[in-house]
């Protein structure tokens, strides 16, 4: 990802006239009607032929053929061969990426690497969901988008999903929703959704993930004043103050239920479990800090809602390439792990599985069903490098009492995340 550089936008600004709408870094709109988009993305292109660097295939998969809303799918697929082989499977997780509501794409480099990376050092199944943006289609299209795919992940064999990876791979009793920044707002509500939803009896969430959540309100926080910062934030709260009514087309406002969640919705989240990341330079944090509060103590989760913070960092900071060797982003990769490693499953029955380009065909063993048991990830080695990277640690003596093959220790390599 790269952003025009600032005296360039000055320029601009002075030529148009003015701006409009102020949503720097993502984009502005001018007096005379123009968008500058200041995110430009690379996209890269799914493969479930070659593996990448981490040892993950992917593939696109169309989950809504009326509004074109479509999934990439990550597969590690050594861990999930070994896994299959074993009578097990992986946890699942739906993935929405960040931008504003407005920037970004499942195939974007950024989001596509980040889901890469996670799908190989968490060991689970990524559906990263590609929704439609805003403000071609405002809010709540991008929650409408990810409310299909999680129902698309969802559904049971012979349902909506009956994709080979999903079917075979994937433990839908283990199910995750993260997101970063918008993304993660996107997480809530999608969440939220689903906790109130009369038909709602099959979709199993274990925990959601939410990584410098987008919230927000016409009351100022204490970290949203200027008084209170160290060095001026990458967001800046008037900006911030524009996002909504931008990407809802002026329907909604900063203290809409959706931006702003009162502690009466938070309460309905259907998850067992949330992690809540907030980075101490971001101008999101204390809502962050907010929300996690509301599920501890308002909703009485207690333990059962993590913080995590990063210090003397800004917003997303773990998905840019300066950052992918910081002993920051390494913890925060190690949380989500953890996370996603303590989510409980139960092993499938035994079932043929016939997977489409992924090389071979095996049958999982029946299994006993063991009470209480735990996420395939936490039984698997996780897929990490000698070498440092994005959110690696080095390989560990631990990594002798896993049950994955030494093959596919060899071929699973997390790398670093750019």
């Amino acid at each position: 990802m790269s952003t025009s550089n600032g005296s360039l936008a000055a320029h601009s600004e002075s030529r148009d006239g003015g701006i409009a709408v102020d949503l720097f870094p993502f984009l502005r709109v001018y007096n005379d009607g123009r968008v500058r988009e200041f995110v430009r993305h690379k996209k890269m292109g799914a493969s479930s032929d070659e593996r990448s660097r981490n040892g993950v295939v992917t593939k696109d998969v169309v989950v809504d053929g009326e509004t074109g809303v479509s999934v990439r799918l990550f597969l590690p697929i050594d861990a999930a061969q070994a896994a299959a082989e074993d009578g097990r499977r992986l946890p699942l997780v739906v993935y929405i990426h960040g931008g504003g509501f407005c920037t970004g794409s499942a195939s974007a480099e950024m989001f596509h690497n980040y889901a890469d990376s996670l799908a190989a050092h968490a060991v689970a199944v990524v559906v990263s969901v590609d929704y439609r943006l805003a403000p071609e289609h405002p809010i709540p299209a991008a929650y409408d988008d990810a409310r299909a795919a999680l129902r698309w992940a969802a559904a049971s064999s012979g349902g909506l999903s009956d994709d080979a990876w999903v079917g075979s791979y994937a433990d839908r009793t283990c199910m995750f929703l993260a997101g970063e920044s918008s993304g993660a707002n996107i997480v809530h509500n999608v969440a939220l959704r689903a906790g109130t939803a009369r038909n709602a009896g099959d979709i199993d969430i274990e925990g959601m993930i939410l990584l410098q959540p987008y919230f927000w309100g016409t009351e100022r926080l204490p970290f949203e004043k200027p008084c209170a910062w160290r060095t001026k934030p990458k967001l800046l709260p008037e900006r911030v103050d524009n996002l909504c009514p931008y990407v809802t087309a002026g329907a909604a406002g900063n203290d809409d239920p959706r931006i702003n969640p009162p502690a009466k919705d938070i309460a309905l989240l259907p998850c067992r479990r949330a992690l809540v990341a907030v980075a101490t330079e971001d101008v999101l944090r204390d809502r962050g800090r907010r929300h996690h509060e509301l599920l501890r103590d308002g909703a009485g989760w207690g333990d059962r809602a993590q913080l995590v913070v990063s210090r003397r960092k800004d917003h997303c900071f773990h998905l840019l390439p300066e950052y992918s060797s910081d002993d920051e982003t390494k913890e925060l990769m190690d949380h989500v792990t953890k996370f996603i490693a303590e989510g409980k499953t139960t092993p499938p029955i035994s079932m043929p599985m016939e997977v489409e380009g992924v090389g071979r065909k095996t049958t999982a063993r029946t299994v006993p069903s063991r009470g209480g048991a735990r996420c395939c990830a936490a039984q698997i080695a996780p897929t990490v490098p000698r070498r440092s990277g994005f959110g690696v640690r080095p390989l560990s003596n631990k990594v002798q009492k896993y049950h994955l093959p030494a093959a596919a220790l060899g071929r699973s390599v997390l790398k670093s995340y750019f």
